[in-house]
C-alpha cells in the first residue's frame, strides 16, 4: 500500500514536470466569447466558514450578494475536509475575545445536540476563574448538520448560492475587477460585480486579479481525516497531520507521508498527494480490521485537507509580535488555538493590497506573517476576518478609502469588539 502511494506521487510530480518544468510545453491559443450570466453588489468566491460568514454579513448589510462555492457543500475544511473543530473564541485565562459571527456560528453548529465535545462552562453562567480552569470556548460538532444549517442560515440571509462553480479568471477595468470568469455544468461564463471577496482559501482571485501573493515556504503534510464505527460509537480518526496545542503535548498523533509535502497549488501535485493519502487510509482501515476489530468506515473527506497554501501580502501583515498590542485600524480580535493568553487585533490592511481596490480577502489567505498563519487560518478567526469583509462590502467597494471608523462602529452594533480594552 505504500509502494502505491508513493507511485501515486511520483507520477503526478512526473506529469507536473511534464507540463509545467520545461520538458513539454505546448499552447492552444483560445478565442471566445464569455457571455455574462449574473450580476450583484457583492461577489463572494468561497463558500467555507470564511465564505459564509463574508456573505451572512454582506446580505445582512442590505447587498446583493452571490457565493460560489467549486463543491456541492458549504463549510470547506470544517465539513467536507472533516476537520469538524470550532477551535477557541476565547483567550484560554477566562477571558471571550471573538463575538460577532464567530460566536453565532459556533453556537449554530451545536444547536441540534449532535456536537462531540462541549464546554459547559461557556454554556451558562461562570466566573472567569471557572472558565479559566476549565476547558477552552471551543466545540467539536457534526459535519452534515453543519453544512445544512450553514445553507439554511444564508438561504434565509437572502444570499444566492451557485454550487459547482470555479473561478477561472478575472477581468479589471483599470485596477478595479469588474467581473469574473466561472466555470461550471453550464459552461464557461462571467459574472460581473461591484466588489469581490477572495475566500477560496489559497488567493486564488487575489493571483488571477495581480495582488502580490506568497506561499507557505514549509509547505503541507498529508492529511487523510475520517469517521469510523467501532462497537456502535461514531469516532473521528485524525490520520496524519494534527497540529498540537498546549493542552494535547503528550497525545501521540499517527502521522502518514513521511517527508513529503506539497505547496497545495498545483494541481496534478496535489492529486498525487491526494490518492497517496486515500491508500493511506485504507491501508490504515485493513490494518484495523485484520486485528480482529468492530471497525467500519464511514465518511472520508472529499477534498484535500491543505492548511497554508497561498495567501495575500496585504498593505499589513498581522504577525506574532503584535500580541496584546492596539492597532488604531483593528475590525476585531483573534486568540492563539494553540496556546493559552495571546490575543491579537486584526487591522483591516490585512485584508487588501490597494493595487486592486475593490478586492477584499478573509480566512486563511488573509495577510498574515508565516510565524502567526498557522492562528489565522482557522475558523475563528475566519469569521471574524469575514465578518469584517461583509460588512465593508456592503458600506462600500473602495477599500483603500473606506471610512474606518464608520466600519467599526456598524462591527460594533453587530456585537463585535474591535479592541482588547473592549473585553
Amino acid at each position: 500500500m505504500r509502494r502505491e502511494a508513493a507511485h501515486a506521487i511520483i507520477a503526478a510530480k512526473r506529469k507536473w514536470t511534464e507540463n509545467n518544468g520545461g520538458i513539454i510545453m505546448e499552447f492552444i491559443r483560445e478565442e471566445r466569447q464569455t457571455p455574462i450570466k449574473d450580476r450583484c453588489r457583492v461577489l463572494v468566491a468561497g463558500g467555507g466558514y470564511a465564505g459564509v460568514s463574508a456573505a451572512l454579513a454582506a446580505a445582512r448589510g442590505g447587498a446583493d450578494v452571490l457565493l460560489l462555492e467549486r463543491e456541492f457543500i458549504l463549510g470547506g475544511l470544517g465539513t467536507a475536509g472533516l476537520i469538524t473543530i470550532y477551535l477557541p473564541i476565547c483567550d484560554g485565562m477566562g477571558h471571550q475575545v471573538s463575538f460577532g459571527i464567530a460566536e453565532e456560528l459556533l453556537r449554530l453548529v451545536v444547536q441540534n445536540g449532535l456536537e462531540g465535545e462541549l464546554p459547559q462552562t461557556w454554556f451558562r453562567e461562570a466566573s472567569a476563574e471557572e472558565r479559566r480552569n476549565g476547558p477552552r470556548f471551543m466545540v467539536r460538532y457534526n459535519p452534515q448538520i453543519c453544512a445544512l444549517e450553514l445553507e439554511r442560515l444564508l438561504v434565509r440571509s437572502g444570499v444566492r448560492l451557485l454550487y459547482g462553480t470555479s473561478v477561472c479568471g478575472v477581468v479589471k477595468d483599470g485596477a478595479r475587477i469588474s467581473a469574473v470568469i466561472v466555470e461550471n455544468k453550464s459552461g464557461r461564463s462571467a459574472i460581473k460585480a461591484d466588489c469581490v471577496i477572495d475566500c477560496t482559501g489559497d488567493a486564488d482571485i487575489c493571483q488571477l486579479s495581480g495582488a502580490p501573493t506568497a506561499l507557505f515556504p514549509n509547505r503541507n503534510p498529508m492529511a487523510a481525516w475520517y469517521y469510523y464505527l467501532k462497537d456502535g460509537d461514531l469516532q473521528l480518526n485524525s490520520l496524519g497531520a494534527c497540529d498540537e496545542t498546549d493542552n494535547d503535548k503528550n497525545k501521540t498523533y499517527q502521522r502518514i507521508g513521511g517527508s513529503q509535502r506539497v505547496s497545495g497549488v498545483d494541481a496534478w501535485e496535489n492529486s498525487g498527494f491526494l490518492q497517496a493519502a486515500h491508500a493511506e487510509m485504507l491501508r490504515d482501515v485493513l490494518k484495523r480490521r485484520e486485528r480482529g476489530e468492530s471497525y467500519v468506515p464511514v465518511t472520508m473527506a472529499t477534498i484535500p485537507e491543505l492548511r497554508m497554501t497561498r495567501r495575500l501580502v496585504g498593505e499589513t501583515d498581522v504577525c506574532a509580535r503584535d500580541d496584546h498590542r492596539r492597532c488604531e485600524r483593528s475590525v476585531g480580535m483573534f486568540s492563539d488555538w494553540t496556546k493559552r493568553g495571546p490575543v491579537y487585533e486584526l487591522p483591516f490592511g490585512a485584508l487588501y493590497h490597494p493595487s486592486v481596490p475593490n478586492l477584499l480577502t478573509a480566512g486563511s489567505c488573509l495577510s498574515a506573517a508565516d510565524d502567526l498563519w498557522n492562528v489565522t487560518r482557522v475558523i475563528p478567526v475566519c469569521a471574524v476576518s469575514s465578518e469584517t469583509a461583509g460588512t465593508a462590502a456592503a458600506l462600500g467597494c473602495d477599500f483603500p478609502a473606506l471610512d474606518i471608523a464608520a466600519l467599526q462602529e456598524t462591527l460594533r452594533a453587530q456585537g463585535v469588539r474591535v479592541h482588547l480594552d473592549e473585553l
